[in-house]
């Protein structure tokens, strides 16, 4: 009987957002590549584009031979464990596509196995190629693919890396093994989380006065008081003594907070200009009110809809989301398991909470989030993440 693995991975560029999957069959034998599949979902959370990729790798499974064994490697803790039967599937986007993959083989013939992420990037490749075709308008193409290329150099040196006689698959009592030891044993140990602790900058002479202060206005510097408020939040930041690394947004009223907590702490300050705040256009210096009165029809449009813009060339809630998110995946890369202290704004701290959350634009509205106040959110190697602060002001009073 032949055995071939399945290897499927799925993403979100702002969970939900744009989204893509891919998956990979591969001859457990021999290692070669037998069946590749990928595609641009449209706008999705990763949970879901994960499941679309263990769907599209099983049927092209089937495709190839109905009577095949099949091994699953996913880096998604969810699938395995829901899909192994050990976790119980509540959300009702992935009940149906959790049945339908369940049915395409007979459960005798299917086993699930987690994979840290690093050994899943043919399929992580396939699905960001299916998602950068989609940002494209395109779909994607098998011609265009450079995944298995990708895949083979990074088989070639694990196997050089292997001693003699290591096997390169699991028999069949090994995965039976593994599944009680699982079944009856702690969870599989993901290793730290990037911790991503959210300052919002210190009081500015415009902060009282609650008025549109984005990245086109004035770039004010920090107010008497928000030095103060930063001196504090510094001190609060000292004591826990967890920071590891300092990122900041490029505009002044960060810089200035970032600089004041770094020298507290002994370190240096990294600029990120995807942390700046979201460009208000003509509205930079006016008060809500004043907005209201000169351009009521443009703020009625923004606060209906995250893909309107401010007057006169401001930037949209949805614009900012695909910034953010860009940013967020890159810096969660860069940290991994590591603490890093993001100096930003309002719109991108709140975004980067709604995301956590899988919250709807609107979300944005409904929450506060005071002057130099500290969020914090964590992100796991097996895609996850979780909100483990929010507005925290303690350390002000």
């Amino acid at each position: 009987m032949r055995e071939f693995i399945v290897e499927a991975d799925g993403g979100s560029r702002g969970n939900p957002g744009p989204a893509g999957y891919g998956a990979v069959v591969i001859d457990a034998a021999s290692g070669g590549t037998l069946a590749e599949a990928a595609e641009y979902i449209g706008v999705a959370t990763n949970n879901v584009a994960e499941y679309r990729g263990l769907l599209a790798g099983l049927k092209a499974a089937r495709e190839l031979d109905p009577t095949a064994t099949v091994r699953v490697r996913m880096d998604s803790k969810l699938v395995v464990e829901q899909m192994s039967g050990r976790w119980k599937i509540k959300h009702p986007d992935m009940k149906p596509l959790a049945l339908e993959a369940a049915g395409v083989f007979p459960a005798s013939q299917v086993t699930y196995e987690w994979i840290p992420r690093e050994q899943n990037k043919h399929a992580d490749r396939l699905a960001n190629e299916a998602m950068d075709a989609g940002r494209r308008g395109e779909q994607w193409s098998p011609s265009a693919s450079t995944a298995d290329l990708d895949a083979d150099a990074t088989r070639t040196a694990t196997a050089a890396s292997r001693e003699p006689g290591d096997r390169a698959a699991k028999t069949e009592a090994d995965l039976r093994a593994a599944r009680n030891v699982a079944a009856a044993g702690p969870e599989p140990d993901l290793g730290a989380p990037a911790t991503l602790v959210l300052l919002r900058h210190a009081e500015t002479p415009l902060t009282p006065e609650k008025r549109f202060s984005g990245s086109g206005g004035s770039d004010p510097a920090l107010s008497d008081v928000g030095r103060y408020q930063a001196e504090r939040v510094a001190a609060a930041l000292a004591a826990r003594g967890t920071i590891q690394a300092i990122v900041s947004s490029p505009l002044a009223r960060c810089r200035e907070t970032a600089g004041i907590v770094a020298a507290r702490l002994g370190l240096q300050v990294g600029v990120d200009d995807g942390l700046r705040e979201t460009g208000f256009g003509a509205w930079e210096g006016l008060t809500f009110g004043e907005v209201r009165e000169r351009y009521p029809e443009d703020l009625d449009a923004w606060l209906g809809s995250p893909g309107a813009r401010p007057t006169g060339g401001g930037e949209s809630f949805e614009a900012v989301a695909q910034r953010v998110a860009a940013t967020r995946d890159k810096l969660v890369a860069a940290y991994a398991g590591r603490t890093v202290l993001l100096v930003s704004h309002v719109t991108p701290i709140k975004t980067l909470v709604r995301l956590v959350l899988g919250a709807p634009p609107e979300s944005l509205f409904r929450m506060e989030l005071a002057a130099a106040s500290l969020s914090a959110v964590a992100y796991y190697a097996d895609g996850n993440a979780s909100l483990r602060l929010l507005n925290d002001t303690s350390h002000l009073r």
